[in-house]
């Protein structure tokens, strides 16, 4: 069966005063209908910029989709009209941004802009956009739906907002849902209700989800397959299985090892990545990781490793030490 979305060789860039900022390199990937896809990486390494990307948000200028192709149900999103796109845009596709405040508009109503988007997208009447957004924001737990319809965005907690993005987000019944780094401006007990949820509504519903986080702890409990993200490149991908038990490139291995673990003995240390990442507008000519791993060669240093197969066809890495790494991870 053909996969619900294939990215291929999504190449995005940022046209500045300082210089071109490679912010996305060449990615390629397919997501299966009703797959958990986590994309997780540290800040700047294109999470974000590649999800706006395949829904066509990028602003230009300054930004600019210079080649690739992202394919949904078999449909090219990069070249079709924006009459088209804006079709797509919460009807089929449908995203979850971090901060749920400056994505609501303030001055209506949260319940006014549910029935927006139901209004536009399925073509039925006021009333019966009332009563559904009504089913949606009890769907996502918000106590009292009903009364609440007519409530305003400052009037609902951090976790209520987000929770009202979700029930939006989910009333076209959208069979992608992006949610990039939903979780983040919330506390750690209304992050764990949000992270329930998505879960259930994801196996209730049956679409598929992509997770963008820098958390791989939020990742293990939710994600099928999980796409590591470094400096515009993925470096890793597999199955969540492989990637936290056989892990292969060393910067998957810091973010691992800066994970605090419950079976591990008091007092340990976690481990840090040491440096920074690289500039993305003097990108380097070889692995972008170079400078921060300690298996650096000339190699490393002259020619970016292309992502392969590692022990199966599912677990992709680039790095051209994974072997050895692999051998010294199992011993």
């Amino acid at each position: 069966m053909e996969p619900l979305l294939q990215v291929k060789n999504l190449t995005t860039r940022f046209y500045t005063d300082d210089g071109v900022v490679h912010a996305v390199n060449g990615i390629s990937y397919n997501l299966n209908e009703g797959e958990v896809l986590g994309v997780v990486g540290e800040s700047g390494c294109g999470k974000s910029v590649h999800a706006l990307s395949i829904m066509r948000l990028i602003t230009d200028p300054p930004g600019k989709i210079e080649a690739g192709e992202v394919l949904f149900n078999g449909v090219d999103l990069l070249k079709v009209p924006d009459s088209h796109m804006r079709r797509v845009r919460g009807a089929d596709i449908a995203m979850v941004f971090q901060d749920p405040m400056t994505s609501l508009n303030p001055v209506y109503t949260v319940g006014f802009q549910i029935m927006e988007a139901l209004m536009v997208h399925q073509s039925i009447s006021r009333n019966d956009a009332r009563a559904r957004a009504g089913e949606l924001l009890k769907l996502v737990g918000i106590p009292g739906a009903e009364q609440r319809l007519n409530d305003y965005p400052h009037q609902f907690s951090g976790g209520m907002r987000q929770r009202a993005m979700i029930a939006m987000a989910l009333s076209c019944d959208p069979k992608l849902l992006i949610a990039d780094e939903p979780t983040t401006a919330l506390d750690v007990t209304i992050q764990a209700q949000i992270i329930d949820l998505v879960k259930r509504l994801q196996e209730n519903l049956g679409m598929a989800v992509m997770w963008i986080t820098h958390d791989l702890g939020v990742v293990a409990e939710l994600a099928d397959n999980i796409n590591v993200m470094y400096a515009g490149y993925i470096v890793e991908r597999g199955p969540a299985s492989a990637i936290f038990k056989h892990t292969h490139h060393p910067y998957t291995i810091g973010l691992l090892g800066s994970l605090p673990r419950l079976d591990e003995a008091p007092g340990t240390k976690l481990l840090s990545i040491p440096g920074l990442p690289p500039d993305l507008v003097m990108l380097p000519t070889g692995c972008p990781f170079a400078a921060r791993c300690m298996y650096t060669d000339e190699q490393c240093l002259s020619a970016m490793p292309p992502l392969v197969p590692a022990e199966s066809k599912e677990h992709l890495v680039a790095c051209w030490h994974w072997e050895k790494i692999a051998e010294q991870v199992i011993a």
